[in-house]
């Protein structure tokens, strides 16, 4: 997907010196549950806007802070008169957005609208104090900064989906089920691996649902990234062979690349925590229902 030839020239060199004399390990077996972190800083996409009426509007020391974290305390917009109550918890998330506005994969930016807002999140609230209109909370849960304007949402529990077990089946086949893509990374990182989040383009509407597992792969030259791309690479580079034959993309294996666990899906979108990868992840490549 990104060849070029110094990458070529160096699998080449590992090959005949190096890589011969080692043997690639077996990916070991996954088992356990997801982390309380990775459930509750995963961030999620909504096809519908989050209500907007409470919100993070201080702190203190805010004559000076401009963000805030556990363990220090803010104000929210809302108290007594709209029934908050001491004890009360909230989650915090915040509307994100790719500022640079680049496209990683041609059609990036339309798919991402398709699929609805995605809302990063930001941390708990749980509330010490409450006057008629404002609320003091302490923040007991970090993801991320906090800071004004961040909004407050009722706590509601998330699942912690478990782990399958098993070791990581690097060549299997086509599920038949439904196939999506990586549109997008937590803080919008191009490149993902173990232990990453990402959204793609399936949902409920196509009958996701957390707990679920999609497998990642891709297929050689494919050309609709607007990263540097060496044409026809699938099959020849010059100055360093080529077959005989020319291939599409999909004439040849596809390379599975590694699989995650549904954490959350809304209508168009899920959320997944990548529990395996095998080599570099791309916003871009494609994701299949196990």
């Amino acid at each position: 997907m990104r060849a070029n030839v110094a990458g070529v020239i160096a699998g080449m060199v590992c090959g005949a010196m190096v890589c011969s004399a080692q043997t690639a390990p077996t990916p070991g077996a996954v088992s356990g549950q997801t982390t309380y972190s990775a459930a509750y800083c995963a961030g999620f996409v909504k096809d519908t806007k989050l209500p907007t009426d409470l919100r993070v509007v201080s702190g203190e020391q805010a004559g000076y802070k401009v963000i805030f974290s556990q363990p220090e305390r803010v104000y929210i917009n809302q108290g007594s008169s709209n029934g908050v109550r001491v004890g009360d918890r909230f989650m915090v998330v915040r509307a994100d957005e790719d500022y640079a506005k680049t496209e990683w994969f041609k059609g990036q930016m339309k798919v991402a609208r398709a699929m609805g807002t995605l809302y990063s999140d930001v941390g708990q609230l749980r509330i010490v104090s409450v006057e008629a209109k404002t609320a003091v909370a302490e923040i007991i849960f970090s993801c991320r900064y906090m800071q004004r304007g961040d909004i407050a949402r009722p706590f509601e529990e998330r699942p912690l989906p478990p782990l399958k077990e098993g070791a990581f089946d690097h060549f299997a086949p086509p599920s038949g089920k439904p196939v999506g893509t990586i549109v997008n990374s937590v803080d919008f990182q191009q490149s993902s691996g173990q232990g990453a989040t990402v959204y793609v383009n399936l949902g409920a509407a196509q009958g996701i649902k957390v707990g679920d597992y999609v497998r990642v792969f891709r297929y050689q030259g494919k050309m609709d990234e607007y990263a540097p791309q060496t044409r026809g690479y699938a099959y020849e580079i010059y100055g360093y062979g080529s077959s005989p034959t020319r291939y599409d993309g999909k004439d040849l294996p596809r390379e599975v690349l590694g699989e995650g666990v549904v954490l959350n899906a809304s209508r168009n979108s899920a959320t997944v925590f990548l529990t395996f990868s095998s080599a570099d992840i791309f916003m871009g490549d494609t994701v299949e229902v196990e």
